[in-house]
């Protein structure tokens, strides 16, 4: 096999003595992910892009070496080049903040049936206590932790539990929140707006800020954060649980882009009405404020949504089903955001 200037880039990364040039001149090329996407690009072509920093005389020198490869190399196996890592569903472990009720208690059912771990995390100690029993009731295998996710210590705390316990974080569905008290913002108590953002964002970051450390170490791993619709238009007379919202999902942006290259996958879900014990309590708290909004969201499909439904699309997020999916803010909602 002959080598020149026309030879594509996956030509030469299928040849061993190919790819010990190319990366003596250009160190790092062969485990670039740029790599995958130029594979069908000739050294010729590349070097006129100035991302690839390739300076003619080093495109020379690279020529002239790969012209005079005298013998003929085994083929070498290309590893893959994807974004994230291959994560095997059995054996896995996932942590799962508010895992004690609705979508969290769901997710973390369903990700126990399709082989995961679970670290359930909640506030309630009852609650989250019953979601494990619930997870061994069926076969699986799991842990409580019991956390305020606003509180740095006790993010710290269920995050090293997960890495003691199992020894690895492949997936940390981000899901804990709460809802505020419907007002004007006018009336909007300054207090209120505090509890809502500590949670809803600090409580998020805090859960990024700490598992995104193990899975960097790692090379791999997916993150789901809940955000809502809210995040995606504002829900009258919820300004602070709308900015909360749009908040998570900036955070999911913004983490995305950061480890596009490290191997981890960070996506946000936007539920839109869901049946429970979060969206059950609004009545009682129109009856208690004395203050009804002007205006509900109009849930198109006629009906809430299931806990379980959300939960089938985080499954769906944790495995490598997504695997190309990263930065994505997926609308499970009805149709409300139409």
């Amino acid at each position: 096999m002959s080598f020149s200037e026309k030879s594509t880039l996956g030509e030469l990364l299928s040849n061993k003595a190919a790819v010990e040039i190319l990366e003596k001149h250009l160190p790092g090329i062969s485990t670039n992910p740029m790599a995958s996407m130029g594979k069908s690009f000739t050294l010729e072509q590349l070097s006129t892009f100035p991302q690839a920093n390739i300076p003619k005389e080093i495109l020379s020198e690279i020529v002239t070496s790969l012209e005079n490869l005298q013998t003929v190399e085994k083929a070498i196996p290309q590893q893959s080049l994807t974004p994230s890592q291959s994560i095997s569903m059995n054996g896995s472990v996932a942590i799962v903040t508010g895992a004690g009720g609705g979508i969290g208690r769901a997710a973390s059912l369903k990700l126990s049936s399709a082989g995961f771990k679970v670290v359930a995390v909640d506030f309630n100690a009852a609650t989250g206590e019953e979601t494990i029993r619930l997870i061994q009731d069926q076969g699986g295998e799991g842990l409580f932790i019991q956390a305020d996710v606003s509180k740095e210590e006790d993010v710290e705390r269920y995050t090293k539990a997960a890495v003691d316990t199992y020894g690895r974080i492949d997936v940390f569905f981000n899901n804990a929140g709460i809802l505020q008290k419907f007002s004007l913002v006018e009336d909007l108590d300054t207090a209120e707006f505090d509890r809502i953002l500590n949670v809803n964002v600090r409580g998020v970051f805090l859960g990024m800020k700490k598992v995104l450390k193990v899975m960097n170490t790692q090379g791999h791993g997916s993150i789901i954060n809940t955000a809502s619709t809210a995040g995606l238009r504002a829900e009258h007379s919820m300004a602070a649980y709308t900015t909360s919202k749009h908040a998570v999902i900036g955070l999911t942006k913004a983490a995305a882009i950061e480890y596009v290259r490290k191997g981890i996958r960070v996506n946000a879900i936007c539920p839109g009405g869901v049946d429970t014990a979060l969206t059950q309590s609004v009545p009682l708290m129109m009856q208690e404020s004395g203050y009804m909004p002007e205006e509900f969201p109009n849930m198109r499909i006629g009906r809430f949504a299931e806990p379980n439904e959300i939960a089938e699309i985080v499954v769906f997020l944790a495995s490598e089903k997504s695997s190309y999916m990263t930065g994505s803010i997926i609308a499970v909602d009805g149709g409300l955001t139409l």
